[in-house]
């Protein structure tokens, strides 16, 4: 996984800057409900995101919570007084505090079934009954666009998705979330080209390929060969997917 305290400084210009973050701020926005008071961005990272979820709804105080220190340092110079640094696995909010709870681009990033599960569990917790939790799911899945990149790639080990929206869509139901709609946007600027999954292969951005080790360079000598290597392919096409709170805070 990349360390994300040193990735802080760079990591909005590799990942569709501004553009990207404006696309999955209205995403988001279009599920949740025009009358939600408070929202919560859990791993709101540099705070691109959440920043634009506040400034389209002046009415709704979002706050952001990330676990890296420098993450939330440059969050909360864009959202001043409203960001929080903690594991999304133990909120430090109580129980029912929000009419909302985000994850975009967290639940991919856990190291197992079991911390996938606590997430859901803490933004089921902190929300109200009839609160909605908006996520992203099968994030790895968003990049298969069905490229020449992607035909090299697919005989790669693999994990299982941690973020897999069958998966998530049962973990909610442990904890009353009902499915409550979809959304989808692009990932402005994340289009790969060859050169650049090559040297993402060797930072290790791949899971079950370690940089150096044989079987990465065998794909990225494969990458090396194809044509075009510094033209992008397709974006990315993130998927959300909603749940609302039931009343009594179990699924019906």
């Amino acid at each position: 996984m990349l360390d994300y305290e040193k990735e802080a400084a760079v990591y909005d210009a590799g990942r569709g800057g501004e553009p990207r973050a404006e696309a999955a701020a209205k995403a988001v926005l279009g599920l949740v409900p025009e009358d939600a008071r408070d929202l919560l961005d859990t791993a709101c990272g540099t705070g691109t995101v959440t920043r634009r979820l506040a400034t389209a709804r002046p009415r709704l105080r979002v706050t952001g919570v990330d676990a890296a220190h420098s993450m939330t340092r440059m969050a909360a110079a864009r959202l001043r007084g409203r960001v929080v640094r903690a594991d999304s696995r133990r909120l430090p909010f109580a129980d029912a505090s929000f009419d909302a709870v985000t994850s975009v681009w967290l639940l991919h990033l856990a190291d197992n079934a079991a911390d996938v599960r606590d997430i859901v569990a803490e933004c089921a917790r902190v929300l109200r009954p009839d609160g909605v939790y908006v996520t992203t799911v099968d994030k790895a899945a968003a990049h298969d666009v069905g490229s020449d990149i992607d035909a090299v790639l697919a005989p790669r080990p693999r994990r299982s998705a941690r973020d897999a929206a069958d998966r998530v869509t049962s973990y909610g139901g442990e904890f009353g979330l009902v499915p409550a709609g979809r959304g989808r946007f692009r990932g402005h600027g994340q289009g790969r080209s060859p050169r650049s999954t090559a040297a993402d292969l060797r930072r290790g951005w791949f899971t079950r390929l370690a940089p150096g080790d044989p079987l990465t360079e065998h794909f990225v000598a494969l990458l090396e060969a194809l044509p075009d290597q510094d033209v992008p392919r397709p974006e990315p096409r993130f998927e959300l997917r909603a749940f609302r709170k039931s009343p009594a805070g179990r699924t019906p």
